[in-house]
This record gives structure tokens, C-alpha cells and sequence, in this order.
């Protein structure tokens, strides 16, 4: 039987596949310190008891029957408020689009903007965007980052790409990096996209920005999250903003996430999306609607679990900054955002207790794995090249005793490599 050319050509997620490696282990009984999956243990991060309350009250009053399909309009309504008071911004509820969670609200933005051939420009290392490419038949235009930038694009990284371009993804913070864009940078390449638009031509398509900020809650410290609109408001008709509540509530699987934009590109992602139904569950929607309008529930919630997410995630990156103080070739760039460490095993070239030369991240990805229970995601899953020996650590989903103890496992398994 023969499929698409996409289908025949589409390839599978290189997280999920590491992750099929780590449950079968843990299937086996294994100890694994499972930093793989941009998720959540519940019985360690629960979702808001409200929220969770909520979600019961809604399907004994029977909201078991099909949402709208851009989302109910109390949910609409709240996230209005919701972002207008938390960041500043002010959309009407009829630019409010509300899906199954962020991947459908990013597909449909490619799928609104993006005719075949079409460029698309974004960062390396990024989430998904080399995929969202191949399934829209974009021309994928990837710009490689540094870790001196805390692998974030500058103005200078991406303006040599952005001429006829159709779309310029960015997400901050960013999966994987766990890293955020500063003022200047984020100014800087809003900027360039306004330029670009100036120098456009009539009835030529624009340059627009997706500009994904689903973890903006969870930022750490003196970190401050930025956002196009508020840098520059007269690129509000460019911007497509992918938002929600997965994660900054730990709520990955009440899958309600939202994205809002320039009403032409919205009412047209609506379209795309009433035809796939990928709506997030009607008593979800209701629940979360009610909880968004309780600001005292929702800094609570925050109050204790983001210093929950901090605590791993400084853990990890002390125990890095230890093991390379001790000559270890590793090391980890300090959290900002998220709930993802950035850390660095440069261990191609070291020969394993049994002989076999680690050469590539995917190597060192299955040695650290095997050796060390230590189960992390190799940078080249989100796009960059199988050479560069940079890791996601994803703490969401591990107990605060866990990483501890996979980093003592981490130390023997380094000491035991040549």
C-alpha cells in the first residue's frame, strides 16, 4: 500500500523513542530518573485542588457535549481578563482561540500561514518546528544558536534569513533550553521583523512572528519574561501568540491551551480547526474558566509549586557545576525558565567499560542511560546536529530525591569511562 510522500517521509518523535527506552526499563524494575518527557508526575505535582474540583463539578452538571469550536465563551472571556492583568495585553474575545492543549493551535498557525515552499525561520535547538515544517510543506530555514547566548537567537543570528520569509517561530522560554530571550534581543529581532514588513510589497505575503510563551509563568528569580506586543505594539498585527495552562498548572493532561493574534489569522485558524475538532474537553474548558477567575487560587497554586520546579532544577544544575569542578567534562547553563535544564555531556571520544567508543549524542544519550539510570533527551531531538553533546533535562516528571541520586550515578558512571 502506498501512502503520502509526507506520510512516507514523516519522522517520529526522537523523545518519544528514547522514552519507550526508559519505560521498558522501568517495566524491568530498573531505577531510572526519568528526565525525558516535558511532563508532569501527578502524585508529585498535582494539578490546583480548585481546578481539579472544578473539573468534577462540570461533568456532574453535564458539560459533556461539544465545546464551541474556537472555546467556550466563559473560558474566552477569562483568558481576556486573565492576560490582560498578568501581562498587559489586550485582545477582544473574538481573537481568543481555545484547543486541545498548544500543538494544534501551532499547527493550525501553519497551516493558516504557510503554503508549500514557503520559509519558515526558526532556532536550533526548538520544539517541533523541523516537523510542523515537513507537515505543512514549509522550507525549513534552521539558524543555529550558542550556548554564550544561552542557545537564544539574536537579531543577528536570524537576519540574514528573514527576507521573504513567510514566518519566524520563537518560543521563550524555550523547549529545551529552558533559557529565556533578554529585553534587548527580543527588541532587536522585532525590529527586523517590522523592517522586513516595511520593505514588503503590495499583496506580498507578510513576515510573521509565532512567538510560543507557554511556560511565561514559570520563570525564576530576577528572570523577566518578555513578549513581542508589549516590546513593540505596532507588530501586534504580525504576532501570533501560542499560550495556555498545561504547564504552568501542571496540567498537561486537562489539555486546554490558547492562542490569540490578528483577527485575520485567527478567524481562519478557527476554520482550520473546527474542521480536525481538536477542542479541548467542554468541562475542562468550564473548570478552568472558573479557576482563572480566582487570582488568589491561582497565586496560591504558584506560590508552592514553582519554587517546587526551581529547587530540581538547581539541584540539577549544582550537581553539574560539582562534577565539572571535579574534571568532569560536563557542564549546565543556569535556569531561567520552564521546567527544562540545559546541560552538557561532552563525552564523544571516551571508550565505555566495554569497549565501545561513545561518538555521537545519541550514544552518549544510551550510555548514560544504561549506566548511570539517568534518562535525558539529546538537543539534536529538537532539531540540531547529532555532534553537539547538549542535553535536556526535564525535572517534571522526577522526585526531588531521584535527581539527587541519579547525580551520584552520573559521578560513578563518568569515573568509569576512558
Amino acid at each position: 500500500m502506498t501512502v503520502s510522500k509526507m506520510a512516507q517521509n514523516l519522522i517520529g518523535s526522537e523523545i518519544i523513542r528514547v522514552a519507550g527506552e526508559v519505560n521498558a526499563m522501568i517495566a524491568k524494575g530498573e531505577p531510572i530518573c526519568n528526565l525525558t518527557i516535558g511532563d508532569f508526575d501527578p502524585s508529585i505535582y498535582p494539578i490546583p485542588e480548585e481546578l481539579r474540583i472544578g473539573i468534577t463539578k462540570a461533568y456532574e452538571q453535564g458539560h459533556t457535549n461539544y465545546p464551541p469550536a474556537n472555546g467556550v465563551a466563559v473560558l474566552r472571556k477569562a483568558v481576556v481578563e486573565f492576560t490582560k492583568s498578568r501581562l498587559g495585553l489586550t485582545y477582544p474575545e473574538s481573537d481568543i482561540l481555545v484547543a486541545g492543549g498548544s500543538r494544534p493551535l501551532i499547527y493550525a498557525t501553519y497551516m493558516a500561514l504557510i503554503d508549500p515552499g514557503d520559509k519558515v525561520v526558526y532556532p536550533t535547538p526548538s520544539w517541533n518546528n523541523n516537523h510542523y515544517c515537513h507537515l505543512s510543506g514549509a522550507t525549513p530555514v534552521e539558524v543555529k544558536t550558542r550556548p554564550e547566548n544561552n542557545f537564544m537567537p539574536t537579531a543577528a543570528d536570524v537576519k540574514p534569513f528573514l527576507k521573504g520569509a513567510t514566518m519566524l517561530a520563537l518560543c521563550s522560554p524555550l523547549n529545551p533550553t529552558g533559557t529565556m530571550f533578554s529585553k534587548k534581543d527580543l527588541e532587536e529581532i522585532c525590529d527586523l521583523v517590522l523592517e522586513e514588513n516595511k520593505n514588503r510589497a503590495a499583496g506580498e505575503k507578510p513576515l510573521y512572528m509565532l512567538y510560543d510563551q507557554i511556560y511565561w509563568m514559570l520563570t525564576f528569580g530576577d528572570v523577566e519574561h518578555y513578549d513581542p506586543v508589549s516590546l513593540r505594539p505596532e507588530i501586534r498585527d504580525y504576532t501570533i501568540y501560542i499560550d495556555g495552562t498545561s504547564k504552568c498548572f501542571a496540567a498537561t493532561g486537562v489539555r486546554v491551551g490558547y492562542a490569540f493574534g490578528p483577527t485575520v489569522v485567527m478567524d481562519k485558524m478557527k476554520s482550520i480547526l473546527g474542521h480536525i475538532g481538536a477542542w479541548a474537553p467542554k468541562a475542562e474548558q468550564m473548570a478552568m474558566a472558573d479557576f482563572l477567575q480566582h487570582p488568589a487560587d491561582v497565586d496560591g497554586f504558584m506560590d508552592t509549586f514553582k519554587p517546587k520546579i526551581q529547587e530540581s532544577l538547581e539541584v540539577l544544575y549544582k550537581g553539574f557545576k560539582e562534577l565539572k569542578s571535579e574534571g568532569f567534562t560536563v557542564d549546565a547553563i543556569e535556569p531561567m525558565g520552564a521546567i527544562y535544564l540545559s546541560a552538557k555531556l561532552d563525552l564523544a571520544g571516551k571508550t565505555t567499560p566495554d569497549g565501545s567508543l561513545l561518538q555521537t549524542s545519541q550514544d552518549i544519550t544510551f550510555y548514560v542511560l544504561q549506566e548511570a539510570k539517568l534518562a535525558v533527551v539529546p538537543f539534536s531531538a529538537f532539531g540540531s546536529s547529532r555532534d553537539l553533546n547538549w542535553f535536556r533535562l526535564s525535572v517534571g516528571g522526577a522526585s526531588l530525591n531521584d535527581i539527587k541520586a541519579s547525580l551520584s550515578r552520573l559521578r560513578d558512571a563518568l569515573q568509569k569511562l576512558k
